[in-house]
Order: C-alpha cells, then structure tokens, then sequence
C-alpha cells in the first residue's frame, strides 16, 4: 500500500519538483516532493477555497498546509496578515516553510503539528482543506477542535468535494458552530463557511 501523503516522517525518496501556478492574482513558485500531498501541483479543491474566501484579517491558521500554497498565497497577498501553517507531515513543514521563504513571504511561519497538538493561541480565521483519506473521525476532530480555537466572531472555511461527504460535514459542523453556510461550489467543491457562536449574540 502506498505511504499516506499524511504520515508524520515520510518514507519516500525525495523527488524534488518546481510549480509555478497562477491564484489570486499572482504567479507562485513552489517547491514539492513525494510524500506530500499535490506534489504535481496546485490542487483544484485548493483552488476553490482561496478563490472563495473573503478578505481575511488578523490572526490566520492554516491547518494542513501541506507544502504550503495557502499560506503562501495569502501572506503574499497581505502583508497585514500573521499567519500560523501546519501539517502533520514535517517534509510538508519543510516544504512549506522553503516556499515562504523563496517567495518573500515573510508574515507566516510553518510548524509541525498533529492537529492543535503545538498550536498555541487562537485564531480570527482557520483555512482547512481537510485530508479527506485520515477518515471521518479524524476529519472531525480538527472540525471540533477548530471551533475552540476561532476568537468570538471568527471564522472557519473548509473545502470538500460532494461525493467525499460535504453534505454530512456540513450537518456536523452545525452542532458545533452558530452558523454554517454554503459560500462558493465549484466542480463538485463546496466551500463552507463556519461562524463562531458569539457572532450571534
């Protein structure tokens, strides 16, 4: 069986490669390697996501972040911004924390974690491409474990493809915020938006 894109010391030999992509407006010149996930480049749920998202403010968690376009993306973007990007995967942190650096991003830092295990503090907003392969539990941990950390009136955006589960994500993840609504659907992507509680006081 193939080693998961999220184990925590890939096995793999590395199989360095370059991707140059085009989002929000601006061309990226990423580094990957095998045993990450999207190696070949920016995945379309990826996509999706930050195409969606509104402009963000504040104190930003990219949970998951994998060889780190998000965090990329958007530090580039706002410079306002303090970013936090983590992964289970330390050659994914490795990666991520290169792509900052190679593409002067210099308002986001990259940091081992297995989920909130070393996240310090709390967040205005979390971005979250869920690795849909961990399984459900897995997946809703992070959901749960997101709403603990958004500051009142923070938000959580997450991507997932229909046939995955958004459906049943999207009916979870209304037990534990105050408000969760489809924003943006895009080849079979949804994008929801999850309000902390507060805002609704």
């Amino acid at each position: 069986m193939a080693e998961q894109y999220f184990a925590e010391n890939p096995g793999a030999a590395h199989d360095e490669k370059t991707v140059i992509f085009n989002v929000l407006g601006q061309e990226l010149r990423c580094v990957t390697d095998a045993g990450v996930f999207s190696r070949d480049g920016l995945d379309m749920g990826t996509r999706v996501l930050l195409e969606a998202l509104p402009e963000l403010r504040g104190r930003v968690l990219d949970l998951g972040c994998g060889w780190g376009p998000v965090g990329v993306a958007l530090g580039r973007r706002d410079p306002a911004l303090e970013i936090v990007m983590t992964d289970v995967n330390a050659r994914a942190v490795e990666l991520a924390a290169r792509n900052l650096r190679a593409n002067g991003v210099t308002n986001a830092r990259a940091a081992q974690s297995d989920g909130f295990d070393r996240v310090d503090g709390d967040f205005d907003f979390i971005v979250l491409n869920p690795p849909i392969r961990t399984g459900k539990a897995v997946i809703y941990g992070l959901f749960a474990g997101a709403a603990r950390r958004l500051r009142p009136g923070g938000e959580m955006y997450v991507v997932i493809r229909k046939q995955q589960g958004a459906e049943s994500a999207q009916r979870y993840l209304e037990t534990v915020f105050g408000r969760v609504e489809r924003i943006a659907r895009d080849k079979g992507y949804w994008v929801l938006r999850c309000a902390q509680p507060e805002e609704e006081k």
